[in-house]
């Protein structure tokens, strides 16, 4: 019998390692970002219109006043090249009338793009975690990457949409094209950078509170690194240092001037780098812990925190001191720029542009005054919005349940959360019209005083308490969509400062609490328009108190 012979061994077929973990990892992705869309489903699309808005809004309304060329550089070009300027606002990218008509939204909407960014990818991640959502979500089909992918994926598509439709609708208005898509590369790169070390921030922080200030104090670095290039000479090493802020690549690419689009591939590499080195720190690190871990308290509370006001406030303290940091800087800077604009006394039209943002105010001095302290207060009331979701975000993170168990109120809980911001607001405004006051009669005798300074800051109060009053009403009554005042901000701060510049119809723009402060300083007190809003704040803010005794902590 003939032995048979032996057949040779099969290699069995193995599936690319690679693809299969790769899908393994981001098993899920389609539907929580789905999820985190249809969460963000008002959010996003308000925040992309009104800095669409105010991008296209601010360029139509200066090239209204500045048409051409040559009354451009007549006008407004040798203020902007101030170097107080420059350090606020960036370099003008050209004396032309489409540089000088995106001068200040050049830096302001990528701050402001880069912010939405980060907004959305630590809400959608580090937040999710606090709130025991993602646990939940992880105990079904959801690979370990999946949850930043999508966050990411929703922040990229946000800063996408913001910048390419505004540069969209500068063309639109005839601005040269590429200068057009120039801004939309300086709104994309900034935006998208953010994007990338928030990914990495998220995995370093531990909470959503330290997210937060790790992507701020990454947003303030930068641009304060930004602000010191720009102001120095160019061909210097401090100047040369620009090139590693986000915001410094903004104004490098200059916008109808020298149109670096090539200045968008710094971005997009932050953007890969900061989110290999997140999905790589996420990897080495447990669900809810972070690499930077929480600070331990001290083992007995002290007396202040016998209360859930002393408790807010500790809590709200890093906030409470890096914006009186920022608005102490702010007001040096403002003041000392009040010697540098005596100019515009001479142009009737940017008068004219002037009193459409600050009112029918005679001095020149006081008109830039009044038009920078109504900016202010809208960064204002982000602070308080800030803080008053805070009460939001303590239900879903336990604390809020532990606090009502002691025998804390829900009336001091909810009170606190809105003492606190409204204080806080109010104080800030005093510290920056005091500041105001104090430093620019250094650089002009014709600068408001102490007093009259100190009650214009004062006298935008009201309309930052109403929209803090709307923050305190979904708090209350509806958690859930308690984000929307967000949105409620941005376009009451379009519609408000803007409106009139846009010509939009007097009624919407009446809808704005930011169309009916006083004209001050320099103009007069309009006393019903703030008891009017005074009552509103306080008629939005006890509907919430109603509303929060009434419903189910979460």
């Amino acid at each position: 019998m003939t032995a048979a012979a032996p057949t040779a061994p099969t290699t069995p077929t193995v599936p690319p390692a690679t693809s299969t973990a790769l899908a393994t990892r981001l098993a899920g992705v389609t539907q929580l970002f789905r999820l985190a869309w249809r969460r963000d489903r008002i959010l996003v699309p308000a925040s992309v219109v009104g800095l669409v808005a105010l991008s296209v809004g601010s360029a139509r309304a200066t090239l209204a006043l500045y048409p051409d060329d040559e009354s451009a550089a007549a006008g407004l070009a040798g203020i902007f090249t101030n170097p107080s300027v420059v350090a606020m606002y960036g370099p003008l990218a050209s004396p032309t009338a489409d540089a000088l008509a995106v001068f200040k939204t050049v830096m302001m909407g990528a701050f402001l793009t880069a912010v939405l960014g980060l907004v959305v990818v630590r809400r959608h991640t580090r937040t999710e975690e606090d709130e025991g959502r993602l646990e939940l979500l992880g105990s079904g089909v959801v690979g370990r990457w999946s949850p930043l992918a999508a966050a990411v994926g929703l922040a990229c598509l946000a800063v996408v949409a913001a910048s390419v439709l505004s540069g969209a609708g500068l063309a639109a208005l005839g601005m040269d094209a590429a200068g057009s898509a120039a801004f939309a590369v300086a709104w994309l790169a900034a935006g998208l950078a953010t994007v990338g070390v928030t990914a990495v921030a998220v995995q370093l922080a531990s909470t959503t509170r330290g997210a937060a200030g790790l992507g701020f104090g990454f947003l303030a670095a930068v641009y304060a690194l930004r602000a010191l290039a720009d102001s120095a000479d160019e061909g210097t090493l401090g100047h040369a240092l620009g090139w590693l802020s986000p915001l410094g690549w903004a104004g490098r690419v200059e916008a109808y001037g020298a149109n670096r689009q090539w200045v968008l591939l710094l971005g997009v590499g932050t953007l890969v780098l900061g989110v290999a080195v997140g999905l790589a720190v996420l990897e080495r690190r447990d669900l809810g812990a972070g690499i930077i871990p929480a600070r331990s308290g001290p083992s007995r509370a002290g007396r202040t925190l016998s209360s859930p006001l002393g408790l807010v406030t500790r809590l709200a303290r890093g906030t409470i001191i890096g914006w009186t940091v920022g608005i102490t800087l702010g007001g040096v800077v403002i003041g000392s720029l009040l010697g540098a604009i005596a100019g515009l006394a001479d142009d009737a039209a940017i008068q004219d542009f002037l009193r459409l943002l600050g009112g029918d105010v005679p001095r020149v001095e006081d008109l830039f005054v009044a038009t920078e302290l109504r900016f202010v207060a809208v960064g204002v009331a982000a602070v308080g919005i800030a803080l008053v979701l805070r009460l939001v975000g303590s239900e879903r993170s336990g604390l809020g349940e532990v606090v009502l168990t002691t025998p804390a109120s829900r009336t001091s809980w909810y009170a606190a959360h809105v003492v606190v911001p409204l204080a806080l607001s109010a104080a800030l405004l005093a510290l920056f019209g005091l500041v105001i006051g104090l430093v620019g009669p250094l650089a002009t005798p014709l600068a408001p005083t102490v007093g009259a300074s100190v009650a214009a800051a004062l006298s935008t109060l009201p309309a930052v308490w109403v929209v803090v009053g709307v923050a305190a009403a979904l708090a209350g009554a509806a958690p859930r969509f308690a984000p929307v005042a967000w949105a409620v901000l941005l376009v009451s701060f379009v519609v408000g400062e803007l409106g009139d510049t846009m010509n939009l119809p007097g009624w919407l723009v009446d809808a704005s609490p930011f169309a009916h402060l006083s004209q001050l300083p320099g103009g007069s007190f309009e006393a019903t328009g703030a008891v009017a809003l005074s009552l509103l704040a306080a008629a939005l803010i006890g509907f919430g108190w109603v509303a929060y005794q009434r419903r189910d902590v979460v």
